[in-house]
């Protein structure tokens, strides 16, 4: 909803003064927020793990200045419900978005215009995959072709550039390149289209190998290159919100030249129970995945000495989060989409203004939670009809976690995690050796198991009940759909 027609739905005078005295409120009184938002960023592969190399030194530093939680669930590892669930501060059964294939509900009210109608200037660039079936970006990144003016003003941005993921891009681009995207718009400009399309031909989801982009053409920093251009954009005393939706450490592991002689040499950990992967491509995936990760950290501290520059740093929220995790051959699997910690736990770390340092938190927490979060810091109340759940009294050291567990899930399977156990019901893979398809639940003990490989449900029934009572609904969409068939006979 634009300014006016708030304004003009309010239908009286207080409304009206509350709106301007919010607008025109002192900076210092609502921070601003930096939110890093890789894609496909696992919990486990920071600085802060002392079994791998130095992958996220300013993540740290961050981290020593912040809130670092080590148990933090996506409410659904894959990206478009994902960033559906954060969108609308719902659960997965109620953001609207099943899969990948769906677009986000403009029905839905988003926390970006909830910040916008209170005066923040929102700002996006990067992959925000909330419109990821349409492949409509524009060369503006506006999806200006939609029936909407643009569809970043329906979501609630002022400004922003939504570029295409990976291979959507060069998918899209091939196909018809009246569709092209900002990035690739970017390339061709650039006369680097060709050598990019060239270089993607041979990537698949296993690739790791060099990619001939230059490395101010690489899209993760051509991405955060456009995040500095929007900050700089801010009118003068307008408090501003920015999500950095960055394309890495996404798969294919594309990394550039510099940064392959950077990380050549260093050696990372091979996944337990790895399966029959080669060793080698292991070992190259897991190289390139760390080096891209880097990569991202790097432009961390850009940013922060932005704001010092600014002279905004005391007075902004940092967030780093990612929408969901990667197996990297942990349990021989790949991707995400699965219900094991490498794939549905990610990075989370929050740092600002009032905010505790050096806390690290073990206990569960869900990246959903983030929704409120922005919403409380920014003085906006918290809408009765979400699930998000503000952390902002946990992060300042006044009150509790707002949960007890986490919950996550997929079409097909759902999951319950009470900072010890995690109950998994449905169908995902399993582990042949130990576990039986046959059975409804699947019980782990994480402080015993970390690879999550021995199924200990038939020795603690007891814990098994507990849990299952909080495990959210298998299948919601697929039972929507039932219930409206069923209406319609």
């Amino acid at each position: 909803m634009k300014r006016r027609d708030f304004l003009k739905s309010s239908g009286t005078g207080i409304a009206i003064l509350k709106i301007n005295t919010l607008l025109s409120a002192p900076n210092k009184k609502r921070p601003n927020f930096l939110f890093f938002f890789p894609d496909q960023h696992r919990f486990d592969w920071t600085s802060m793990n002392p079994d791998l190399p130095d992958i996220t030194p300013n993540l740290k530093k961050l981290a020593g200045k912040g809130v670092h939680f080590t148990n933090a669930f996506s409410p659904s590892p894959v990206s478009a419900p994902s960033r559906a669930c954060l969108a609308s501060g719902r659960e997965y059964a109620g953001c609207g978005v099943k899969s990948n294939g769906v677009n986000y509900p403009l029905d839905r009210t988003t926390f970006y215009t909830r910040l916008k109608n209170i005066g923040y200037h929102v700002l996006g660039c990067g992959k925000f995959d909330l419109s990821k079936p349409n492949k409509n970006w524009g060369p503006g990144g506006k999806h200006n072709n939609h029936s909407h003016p643009s569809l970043l003003e329906a979501w609630g941005y002022t400004d922003g550039i939504d570029n295409a993921g990976k291979m959507d891009g060069v998918k899209t681009y091939k196909k018809n390149k009246e569709k092209i995207d900002p990035y690739l718009a970017f390339l061709e400009k650039n006369n680097l289209a060709e050598a990019h399309l060239k270089n993607f031909k041979t990537l698949d989801h296993d690739y790791a190998g060099k990619s001939i982009m230059p490395d101010n053409a690489y899209a993760d920093n051509w991405i955060a290159s456009n995040g500095l251009k929007l900050i700089r954009s801010v009118p003068k005393g307008r408090p501003w919100f920015i999500q950095i939706n960055f394309n890495g450490p996404h798969p294919p592991m594309d990394i550039t030249k510099s940064m392959y002689e950077l990380w050549k040499d260093k050696k990372f950990p091979l996944p337990r129970a790895a399966g029959n992967g080669k060793k080698e491509t292991i070992e190259k995936k897991r190289r390139n995945y760390g080096a891209m990760i880097y990569n991202i950290d790097s432009w961390l501290k850009v940013f922060q000495k932005e704001l010092i520059k600014r002279n905004e740093m005391e007075n902004t929220v940092i967030v780093y989060c990612s929408d969901h995790g990667e197996m990297l051959y942990q349990r021989g699997l790949t991707g995400k989409s699965k219900p094991y910690h490498p794939s549905v736990c990610v990075p989370l770390v929050i740092s600002g203004p009032g905010i505790r340092k050096n806390i690290s938190c073990k206990d569960p927490v869900e990246t959903l939670d983030l929704t409120a979060t922005f919403l409380d810091y920014a003085g906006i109340n918290i809408p009765d009809d979400i699930d998000s759940r503000s952390l902002k009294p946990y992060l300042e050291g006044k009150g509790n976690l707002p949960r007890k567990y986490a919950v996550s899930s997929l079409k097909g399977w759902a999951l319950v995690f009470d900072g010890k156990y995690k109950l998994i019901t449905g169908k995902f893979p399993l582990n042949k050796k130990s576990d039986n398809p046959d059975k409804e639940f699947h019980l782990y003990d994480l402080e015993k198991d970390t690879v999550e490989l021995d199924d200990i449900s038939d020795k603690h029934p007891d814990i098994v009940e507990k849990l299952k009572k909080l495990l959210p609904p298998v299948n919601p969409y697929k039972m929507k759909e039932k219930k409206k068939n069923r209406k319609g006979k």
